[in-house]
């Protein structure tokens, strides 16, 4: 022990407590170097190689190791996972600072310290007695680490001398600090800023180009011209978010439009959430999803959102008149009750950054080093690079990341990381999609897959410890084709009194699963399994997923079943939850199980159970209808592959059975019953699920469609809702209803995973239920694996353990599920769409009906029901005289010439493929009927993870 420090603290109670601080250190700390005599070999984790041979320096010929300081490890870790670096000592005050600063860096360098071919050592300085510094009087804790870095650096290479003299061993320290370069020269440390040594690497010049670019403001005087006003330092912004002058909240760009953006207020009323900017000064250089300060403006200068769509065509940095002349456009004349809060950005108070993907702009000048960098996402900015391989880049996807924003630039400035592939490339789009929605998609890592039970595994006695043996149950599943996750399998059989049993059983996820393990700690981060057209991201190792978990037929399986005792009119007399053992009899399609149900010739065991499911299911249905729950609709399509492309040879829209429907009576049933049991045990605890009635402005869209054909929809309740939508039909127009359902889609609000403890109001608007969670997929959704262990608790099945009743951690666990769920949806969107795309390349072009769904400014946005294509017709082009157009608001329309288009209208249009923009590859639509004289009109496809809410039919989706 080195010394103990003592200081006196005061208590509530007005007493004073003596706190006695021990720092610990030690002699058996090692080096990291193998073969170090002095160490023997007291190393932890993955050391340093002995002879490190590369990479040649040309400042720095002697083998040697690099030691860097903070902001290198936080601002240079891309070029730290180059395999280019290896031998890399990592600090403890280095981590310890990272950690506190960045999350996301921390987990990077982690994962590169746990890979044994980088060779990184972590050395704990701080419990070393040779390394470690106390702090000086008068000196701040910035200095004392900076001091104990050097101190470090300097033991080193001192240390290693020791070890061989001949082996000229050396260490390297790496810092961009001026000061403390110079410093260490003094102390006679080997420095170097991290380009100076990068730059050094003849062998590997392309590591230039992963240097972060930190001049933040650094060549703002060169060029004199200031776009964007100063940002206020972080002092100022809090002090006036204290006292009300300015707003905190989320900065979202739109994806319409690159000149506007909104800001969701932090913890205000629920009424003025949403702020609007408008124009490059006030959006100040903020990016999408950062945390911003703004400041209202006066209401003289509120504006309305606009129904342009404007996407940057990359301006050239002068073009400051022609900015100026597209901001003019965004403000028109518009009614008072149209205009909304609006302010700036005066500060950012949190940078939400990561690497973005997407493509080098096409360049004049192709010796140029700096580039413009156009981002596959809409909403982020191009960024600004230098790179000297801009020639081997063109046409390939690449990952870029932001440095930083001048004041003087248009653009932020960046640095080019990896290059994914060409572009249109299945694996390139893919790992695209799956990197632009943050899902994690690496191999389950050793340390994750060691949880995993040894094969061959066979149910034991103590497996059957509270659990009950249902093995003699007629049980089947019934899936879409090829499913291989199955979660859920169902049995229906009547009882001795005449009554009916019915029992939901869902895959025993939990009892593989503890908490707190890596398995367990990468199934929360991942939140959900992803489903791509042809490929699925698992939540959970396949060996669970596809094999152990798996209800499978005609194997036993570890299950917890939900069972009720109803009679014939679907009215539950009893329910009861237990783990059990099952064994499924059937492994059954949709399509199979409706075979069975409707064959008179059959009348086994299976098909009974599948009729009086059935039966139960369609009272259940009726009078869930009757409460006013909602039946929503939206297009899904479903592709045919090629069995050796696997390229999508047909698409067509899903055909939904009556199976699909008694699977999800059953499986929303028993999420009820499971709510209402885990809710009565724990009613802080119970992790559950809401949906958020619409605010009435939601459905302005919808009544006005509505009325424009003469119809009227009521939204004061779902009830109401469900009912008018029920009624509004038209003889003449039979995909009417379909069409305005869908659109009442589009007016609902996301459904949230939240904890019980931590809200009041638990109502699931779309399902009509005043209490819902979900227990029935925990194969593939963690928020399940929850739900399971609360119900195990609640019935004595299993033990608790403290994160389970901490209702901060749930609430911070919710955030995630319900980030991971909304991000996965986009993915599936994403992957839709490209597919979409790929469909149509290899069929040419072909004229399809379709309707008007939403009518804008300057475009319509239309809906093909065959192929559940949605585009965006512009009514504007490039260079060609401006037709008249006449926007009427109120009744949704748009007058082009002589010819008016109103929502829901049926068009015609011509749809093919355009290659001619390489980064958003486009399915354009020229519209075919009616015809407008003089004028050619062209399409866009929107992008298909656009902010819409999802689906709240709770179809059983696999």
């Amino acid at each position: 022990m080195l010394k103990s420090k003592t200081f006196l603290k005061k208590t509530r109670a007005g007493g004073v407590m003596k706190i006695v601080r021990e720092h610990y250190l030690r002699d058996d700390i090692g080096c990291g170097a193998p073969g170090c005599a002095a160490c023997g070999g007291a190393h932890e984790g993955p050391v340093l190689e002995p002879q490190p041979l590369d990479p040649a320096s040309s400042l720095c010929p002697r083998p040697h190791y690099l030691l860097p300081d903070t902001n290198v490890l936080l601002h240079q870790i891309d070029v730290l996972e180059d395999p280019a670096i290896r031998n890399v000592i990592v600090l403890q005050t280095v981590l310890q600072e990272v950690r506190n600063r960045s999350a996301p860096v921390y987990k990077r360098i982690r994962d590169v310290t746990n890979n044994q071919e980088k060779h990184f050592y972590t050395f704990t300085n701080e419990h070393h007695r040779e390394t470690y510094v106390e702090q000086e009087q008068g000196e701040n804790a910035n200095d004392r680490n900076d001091r104990a870095i050097r101190v470090a650096a300097k033991w080193y290479n001192e240390h290693l001398k020791k070890m061989s003299a001949e082996n000229h061993l050396q260490v390297i320290f790496i810092t961009n600090d001026r000061k403390n370069k110079e410093k260490a020269i003094e102390e006679g440390i080997p420095a170097f800023t991290c380009e100076e040594y990068v730059k050094s690497l003849t062998a590997n010049p392309e590591l230039i180009d992963r240097l972060a670019c930190l001049s933040e403001e650094g060549n703002e005087i060169e060029n004199g011209r200031i776009i964007f006003s100063e940002h206020l330092p972080l002092s100022k912004l809090q002090q006036g978010i204290k006292s009300g002058t300015y707003l905190q909240g989320t900065f979202r760009a739109s994806r319409e439009n690159y000149l506007e953006a909104t800001v969701w207020v932090h913890g205000d009323t629920e009424e003025d959430k949403e702020i609007i900017l408008q124009g490059l000064k006030h959006l100040n250089r903020a990016v999408h999803e950062d945390i911003v300060a703004i400041e209202l403006l006066p209401k003289n200068q509120w504006v309305a959102p606009s129904s342009v769509v404007l996407h940057d065509e990359g301006q050239n940095e002068d073009d400051v008149e022609k900015e100026e002349e597209r901001e003019r456009i965004l403000k028109t004349a518009v009614s008072e009750k149209m205009l909304k809060p609006t302010g700036r950005v005066v500060g950012i108070i949190k940078r939400n950054w990561r690497p973005y993907c997407g493509m080098l702009s096409k360049s004049d000048i192709k010796e140029s080093r700096r580039h413009l960098f156009t981002p596959a996402d809409r909403r982020i900015p191009r960024i600004r690079i230098e790179t000297r391989q801009a020639s081997a880049l063109e046409g390939r996807r690449i990952i870029v990341a932001i440095d930083g924003w001048p004041r003087n630039s248009r653009y932020p400035n960046g640095h080019f990381v990896k290059n994914l592939g060409e572009v249109g490339e299945k694996e390139t789009e893919t790992e695209v999609l799956l990197l632009e929605h943050d899902v994690p998609h690496q191999p389950f890592s050793q340390a994750v897959l060691s949880f995993l039970p040894k094969m061959p595994w066979s149910i034991t006695e103590k497996d059957m410890k509270n659990r009950e043996d249902l093995r003699h149950l007629c049980v089947c599943s019934v899936d879409p084709p090829g499913c291989t996750d199955i979660d859920d399998a169902l049995h229906c059989r009547e009882l001795e009194n005449g009554n009916l049993e019915v029992g939901v059983h869902i895959a025993d996820v939990s009892h593989f699963i503890r908490p707190g393990n890596a398995l367990d700690q990468e199934s929360a981060r991942r939140g959900t399994t992803v489903y791509l057209c042809e490929k699925r991201i698992d939540m959970v190792p396949e060996l669970l997923s596809s094999n152990l978990c798996s209800l499978r037929c005609n194997v036993d399986r570890l299950a917890f079943s939900c069972i009720w005792e109803m009679n014939h009119d679907a009215e539950i007399l009893k329910v009861r939850f237990t783990k059990s053992v099952i064994n499924s009899k059937a492994s059954l399609t949709y399509a199979e199980a409706q075979m069975r149900i409707d064959s008179a010739a059959m009348n086994d065991d299976i098909t009974t159970s599948l009729r009086g499911l059935n039966k139960l299911a369609k009272i259940l249905k009726k009078r869930r209808i009757e409460k006013g729950a909602l039946t929503l609709s939206s297009p899904e399509v479903r592709f045919h592959m090629d069995s050796e492309t696997h390229d999508p040879i047909d698409l067509q829209t899903k055909e939904l059975r009556e199976t699909n429907s008694m699977v999800e009576e059953f499986m929303l049933l028993a999420n009820i019953s499971v709510a209402k049991k885990i809710h009565e045990e724990f009613s802080e605890h119970a992790l559950l699920r809401k949906h958020p009635a619409p605010p009435p402005s939601n459905y302005e869209i919808l009544v006005k469609a509505a009325k424009s054909k003469n119809l009227e929809i009521k939204t004061d309740t779902a009830k109401s809702l469900a009912d008018s939508l029920d009624r509004a039909d038209s003889p003449t127009f039979p995909y009417l209803n379909t069409l305005l359902r869908i659109l009442a889609t589009r007016c609902m609000m996301q459904a949230v995973y939240f904890c019980s403890g931590m809200d009041n109001d638990f109502h699931h608007y779309g399902l009509a239920s005043p209490i819902y969670t979900h227990f029935t997929s925990p194969i593939r959704r963690y928020a399940d694996i929850i739900v399971h262990r609360l119900l195990a608790v609640a019935i004595g099945a299993d033990c608790t353990y403290p994160e389970l009743t901490d209702k901060h951690k749930l609430a911070d666990l919710c955030k995630n599920l319900n980030f991971r769920h909304k991000m996965a949806q986009y993915a599936q969107r994403a992957s839709v769409a490209f597919h979409t795309q790929l469909f149509f390349k290899s069929k040419g072009i072909v004229s399809e009906e379709a309707y008007i769904l939403f009518v804008r400014k300057n475009a319509i946005v239309v809906l093909i029901p065959k192929y559940g294509l949605e585009g965006t017709v512009f009514f504007e082009e490039k260079d060609k005289p401006k037709p008249k157009l006449i926007y009427d608001d109120e009744v949704p329309s748009l007058k082009i010439e002589d010819t008016v288009f109103h929502i829901f209208d049926k068009v015609k249009v011509k749809i093919m493929l355009d290659s001619s923009n390489l980064q958003h590859q486009k399915i354009r639509m020229s519209l075919v009927e009616p015809q407008i004289p003089g004028i050619s009109i062209l399409a866009d496809t929107p992008n298909m993870d656009s902010d819409e809410p999802e689906r709240k039919k709770k179809k059983h989706e696999k």
